[in-house]
């Protein structure tokens, strides 16, 4: 039995922000306090392609900070591709966790199918 579920994103794993990162080539994230523009935030820094500012995952709030400057300091399309990429590596982390297998499929409109076999079930 198939069943379609939809996620929010709520970044609160570090080990999925780094697989997302490792994933998307991006360079390692590094927690401390981070300058923006005009302030500073706390948390695991993730720093996007042709991102002026980094964005800061705070994991016991799940807010992000950043500072894109409404799209000329980054492509908000970055960001959206990480928050995609680290919900779906946060899946499988829990899915794997449960001991259940989890088969990724890309689709063409660049969505990302997960099938999560349970233990016992086809």
């Amino acid at each position: 039995m198939s069943h379609i579920v939809s996620i929010q994103t709520e970044v609160r794993d570090p080990v999925a922000i780094r697989y997302a990162c490792d994933r998307l080539r991006l360079p390692k994230p590094v927690f401390g306090k981070t300058k923006l523009f005009s302030q500073s935030a706390t948390g695991w820094a993730v720093q996007l392609p042709d991102w002026r500012y980094p964005i800061v995952c705070d994991v016991a709030t799940a807010k992000i900070a950043f500072d894109n400057y409404e799209g000329r300091w980054g492509d908000r399309a970055h960001l959206n591709r990480f928050l995609q990429r680290y919900a779906t590596e946060k899946a499988k982390l829990e899915a794997v966790k449960q001991g259940h297998s989890v088969i990724e499929q890309t689709l063409d409109d660049g969505c990302v199918k997960l099938t999560v076999n349970v233990r016992g079930t086809l």
